[in-house]
């Protein structure tokens, strides 16, 4: 049954990272439907996907006013358009900024080993510039 509209998406499958299809199901009218569907695009290729791109900023406009604006929700996605990594984590007190994911979890580890509780997960990545860690900064005040 998808099998014939395989060609319509294999536009889409060539500059997806990851297609999460799940759950199908099947509607009373006895069509086939996916009732949640989640795509991640190569950061490289979304130029291709413009409505993708439109629809995506929408969302995320959404999530940010429903959440508020010191939300973990609105820190994510300020971080996301400065080419940082941002994930805040529950009941922390202790903001991390780093350089490199391993870095990042090997620092976590002895904050809880010492009983602390970090705030947050900040990765700056590699190459990162003098704005960009000046809004790292603002992200934690």
């Amino acid at each position: 049954m998808m099998w014939p509209r395989f060609p319509t998406f294999l536009p889409t499958f060539l500059v997806t990272c990851q297609i999460e299809v799940n759950p199908f199901g099947e509607t009373p009218d006895g069509q086939v439907v996916c009732f949640d569907a989640k795509l991640s695009f190569d950061p490289n290729a979304v130029f291709r996907q413009p409505e993708v791109c439109q629809m995506a900023a929408e969302v995320e406009e959404v999530e940010v006013a429903a959440a508020g604006p010191h939300s973990t929700v609105a820190l994510e996605a300020d971080a996301a358009r400065h080419g940082l990594t941002y994930i805040g984590l529950p009941k922390g007190n202790i903001g991390c900024i780093v350089n490199g994911a391993g870095l990042a979890m090997a620092t976590m580890d002895l904050i809880y080993h010492h009983g602390g509780h970090p705030a947050n997960f900040l990765d700056l990545g590699g190459g990162v510039s003098v704005t960009q860690v000046e809004h790292a900064f603002k992200l934690l005040t």
